[in-house]
């Protein structure tokens, strides 16, 4: 594979990288040799030089791990705890990766480092476009650090935390051969894989925890949850006892609508890790024989479930494309889910049901959608309202003025719709 001509281990220190330390313990899983590896696929392997015995260079390949749909870098040399921020800001905007083989510690400094350098070269975001490209750019800077994986699915560093279960969950068991990951995403792993650990507390549940799973949408902001909770329930849903949740992610709303009584919630959703993470927290909360959980995109087919008395759907809230896979649940390119929850929903109520759309104002705020527009979709569905509920967002960004988006999100209206045929 290619490989810079820029040397990554400049002698001058810099004083973003802290200064060498005694002498490290040897790592509790030692590091491994990468060796070359038969490939099927190579659009999914990362290949560099490095020295071997005797200081000749060898040439190693690993699998490429990366949740965020990114491509392996062509472009690769090693680094370690000599290479300094200056020196790996350069190599990175020139498109070169650095396959760290240093101290686990010291490349996340490095990274803290890198994303301060990335921050004040960016000018300050004026749009939302700009915004958007300008965290593009970051994350493409910032994933140009890797770091080993060994064959077992460990971090092969020194001084790295145990976090083979952690990459399990983001992508996949291992398969017995090295492989290499952006280090921000290795982060981000570990950080999903506790916070399925540990779960969310859901003040609607009683405090009852939800564990979402890795690139499933965590219920951290509760104001929704908390508008399906005080939400009139139709009369018409506890006659029958049926609702139906579009777009279920961690299950949250399911669990919420069969603790209000409705006797069977069945969920939907269009990806199998939200799939497997509704069920799993559905079944923990001993809710398993009183909901039933799909793979489906958006409605299930009508065989598998007839009308229904009550639907709730909560759209991915920004009418975009997502830059990468992990953003699916909050970019919804062209309203796709919006218009099909709205399309379909006349047809799947009995009367006197209702449909409960869950929608952010946020988007009108960035000028992405106007208030005419949707009020022009629900027209065209046929649909009326009957009632809406709002309230603000709680999240600490809404309060943030140093934040870009500070006007917008200080303004956003979270609001529960509801929404019924003509009568």
């Amino acid at each position: 594979m290619n490989q810079a001509n820029t040397d990554p281990h400049p002698r001058t220190p810099h004083s973003d990288m802290a200064p060498p330390g005694p002498e490290l313990p040897a790592p509790e899983h030692p590091v491994p040799e990468l060796p070359a590896l038969e490939q099927p696929d190579p659009a999914q392997v990362v290949g560099w030089t490095e020295p071997g015995p005797g200081a000749v260079p060898v040439e190693r390949r690993a699998r490429w791990r990366s949740g965020s749909g990114a491509a392996p870098p062509t472009r690769v040399v090693v680094a370690d705890d000599r290479t300094t921020a200056a020196a790996a800001h350069r190599l990175t905007r020139a498109g070169t990766a650095l396959l760290w083989r240093g101290d686990y510690h010291n490349a996340r400094q490095l990274l803290r480092a890198l994303g301060r350098r990335v921050a004040a070269a960016e000018p300050p975001a004026a749009t939302w476009p700009d915004w958007r490209r300008a965290r593009a750019r970051r994350a493409a800077l910032l994933g140009r650090l890797l770091v080993p994986l060994d064959s077992a699915g460990r971090v092969a560093l020194r001084r790295a935390p145990e976090a083979a279960r952690a990459c399990a969950e983001a992508w996949g068991p291992p398969d017995g051969r090295p492989a290499v990951a952006p280090l921000p995403e290795l982060l981000g792993a570990i950080g999903a894989h506790e916070w399925r650990r540990r779960g969310v507390p859901i003040p609607a549940l009683d405090g009852d925890r939800i564990h979402p799973h890795h690139g499933v949408f965590s219920p951290v902001r509760g104001e929704y949850v908390d508008l399906v909770a005080a939400a009139p329930l139709p009369a018409a849903a506890l006659d029958l006892g049926s609702a139906l949740d579009l777009g279920t992610g961690t299950g949250v709303l399911a669990a919420v609508l069969a603790r209000r009584g409705i006797r069977h919630v069945t969920a939907t959703d269009h990806d199998p890790r939200a799939v497997a993470c509704a069920r799993e927290n559905l079944a923990r909360l001993g809710l398993a024989d009183r909901t039933a959980v799909h793979h489906a995109d958006l409605y299930p087919h009508p065989a598998a479930l007839g009308r229904t008395a009550l639907v709730v759907c909560n759209p991915p809230w920004l009418p975009e494309c997502p830059n990468s896979p992990l953003e699916h649940a909050v970019y919804d390119p062209d309203g796709r889910m919006l218009h099909g929850f709205l399309a379909g929903l006349a047809h799947r109520l009995v009367p006197g049901g209702e449909g409960w759309l869950l929608l952010s104002d946020l988007a009108e705020h960035l000028g992405l959608r106007t208030r005419a527009q949707l009020l022009a979709a629900l027209d065209a569905a046929r649909l009326r309202v009957v009632d809406r509920l709002d309230t603000r967002p709680t999240h600490r960004r809404a309060g943030e003025t140093a934040d870009p988006l500070h006007r917008a999100r200080s303004a956003e209206v979270t609001s529960l719709w509801r929404l019924a045929p003509p009568p």
